[in-house]
């Protein structure tokens, strides 16, 4: 079974050129309150997407992060490439402002059965070229916190493109999936996350799960709702494996910025 490397190097201020795999980033935002490391991930992106509303958070928050610097400036510097969904929650004047700039707007009004972040993920499937999509990371802000039924979504489209690498982040936090296909070796970057992680089995029972790395490990363990799951968790150094028979949820917590 192949090994999936992942490191959380996108919340640094510049990527390590001996980092691997070199990966291309792209960006969505969501509609919830941008993290305070927004800038950070949108400078390490090639690609930034604005899912529906959450254009209205770029545009009203992005300045207040630089609260020394006029708004206008902030809003014309952090301008989307793209803004897409399904256009009920961008505000009129958003919507004027960055098309004035330039940025592609695409209307999914039509589509009711995804959400405006499936449509997002779709639209930089669609546009990445087949040699990149390997080394393709979606970053993911404002996907935890606010209504549970919009994060629970956010969760789903993690399985439904379970063949990319998403990343879901919060101020708090952040989860990806680790696919059964792969063992993975999860390289911890301590200045920035942890210690407190998790792995947890949603959908179907793991029967068997192995770490190290972990001052609980696991050890052919199972995991399933209404039983065990690796919750409170606490990375001890600075790589964590992990083997599983079934897809997994990593989440770890990220430090104040």
């Amino acid at each position: 079974m192949d090994l999936m490397h992942h490191s959380s190097t996108f919340l640094l201020p510049t990527i390590p050129l001996h980092h691997r795999p070199s990966l291309t980033y792209a960006l969505v935002v969501l509609n919830q309150t941008l993290p305070r490391f927004a800038p950070l991930l949108w400078k390490h992106a090639q690609l930034r997407l604005c899912a529906d509303g959450g254009a209205n958070r770029v545009f009203d928050e992005m300045p207040l992060l630089f609260p020394e610097e006029d708004a206008s400036d902030v809003r014309r510097r952090y301008k989307p490439d793209v803004i897409n969904g399904d256009m009920d929650s961008i505000r009129k004047e958003v919507l004027d402002f960055y098309r004035s700039l330039g940025t592609k707007i695409i209307d999914k009004s039509h589509d009711q059965d995804t959400t405006d972040l499936h449509k997002c993920i779709t639209y930089i499937w669609d546009f990445a070229p087949d040699a990149n999509k390997s080394s393709l990371c979606i970053l993911v802000a404002g996907a935890l916190g606010g209504r549970y039924d919009h994060e629970m979504g956010n969760l789903n489209v993690l399985y439904c493109f379970s063949s990319l690498r998403i990343v879901l982040l919060s101020d708090d936090s952040l989860i990806y999936l680790l696919p059964r296909t792969h063992h993975h070796e999860i390289h911890i970057q301590t200045s920035v996350e942890g210690p407190h992680c998790g792995l947890i089995p949603i959908g179907v029972p793991s029967r068997s799960s192995t770490t190290t790395g972990l001052q609980w490990n696991l050890n052919n363990t199972e995991m399933r709702f209404g039983g065990l799951i690796s919750s409170s968790n606490i990375v001890v150094g600075e790589k964590v494996t992990v083997q599983s028979d079934t897809d997994l949820l990593w989440t770890i917590s990220i430090k104040k910025l």
